[in-house]
């Protein structure tokens, strides 16, 4: 079955422990009909995310002297970043409210149809479509 897959960096807002992430990723999976499998790199090696450091790296050139003012201009230095191996950048401001402190009950996460993969599982997994989904 053909799958998606997503690396992550092992803390943060997508970090492996986080119920509510898995929870968003059970909905996509879902709504895309497709598995997702998530790999996370190792607790304190996001350093090690290649694309990340790269885009990054060249960000951080884009924008450097011009002051920040506001989002706007923070975007469009963003997006205005290219390398010269032709990797271009795509962003844009997300002005969506979010709810904080939002807690992940024990029967969202016994619904969500998340395996362990072999190798650390504890870290990395496969999301399936969720067992109401399944036809």
């Amino acid at each position: 079955m053909p799958r998606l897959l997503i690396t992550a960096a092992g803390g943060g807002r997508h970090g492996y422990r986080l119920r509510l992430w898995k929870l968003a990723l059970q909905r996509l999976v879902d709504q895309l009909g497709l598995a997702i499998a998530v790999c996370h790199f190792p607790p304190g090696t996001s350093k090690g995310n290649k694309v990340e450091q790269r885009l990054f790296a060249f960000i951080s050139s884009t924008w450097r002297g011009e002051p920040r003012r506001d989002y706007q201009t923070v975007v469009g230095l963003i997006a205005g970043t290219t390398t010269a191996t032709g990797l271009t950048v795509t962003c844009r401001l997300d002005r969506r409210k979010y709810a904080v402190g939002r807690k992940v009950t024990e029967e969202e996460m016994a619904a969500i149809n998340i395996k362990p993969l072999r190798f650390h599982g504890e870290w990395n997994c496969v999301i399936h479509l969720s067992h109401q989904h399944k036809v």
